[in-house]
């Protein structure tokens, strides 16, 4: 079984998929960075205050014994207190096109440059026939021109 498990860890598609996980885990806290510390802020500022993830609508009361501060999403929630957060889930989903645009774009840049190489390959003449193919049909022909034949 140990010789199995080394010979799928040494594949190389699992070696590729471990390294794609642990860039995509770093590109996530870029994005993740980008969003909260960047792009959330901008949009917040826009939206009339700073920090937008902490939007929310209570849909329930607030327990007697709730020592935070009522206007804070995280005391709230911590708290039990159902809430509807509507803007952590908008800075997720811009965290979710951040991501999405950027793999698009990769793909994009992948496929044009496949695309370059199948149209550069078309484009090329083809490699001339050995002379001994070619003498080999001349014969070919003038046997077929025989009369006889």
């Amino acid at each position: 079984m140990l010789k199995e498990f080394k010979a799928f860890i040494a594949r190389g598609n699992v070696l590729d998929l471990a390294v794609a996980v642990i860039i995509g885990a770093a590109f996530g806290k870029i994005v993740s960075s980008l969003t909260d510390d960047i792009i959330m802020p901008i949009i917040g500022k826009i939206a009339g205050g700073l920090d937008f993830s902490g939007y929310f609508l209570r849909l329930g009361p607030v327990p007697e014994t709730f020592k935070g501060s009522p206007s804070s999403y995280a005391d709230l929630k911590a708290a039990g207190v159902p809430l509807l957060g509507y803007g952590q889930f908008v800075t997720v989903a811009v965290q979710f096109l951040i991501v999405a645009f950027v793999i698009f774009m990769l793909v994009r840049a992948v496929n044009r440059t496949l695309n370059r190489d199948k149209v550069q390959e078309a484009a090329a003449p083809p490699p001339p026939e050995p002379a001994d193919l070619v003498l080999l049909r001349e014969i070919r022909d003038e046997l077929r021109r025989r009369p006889g034949a």
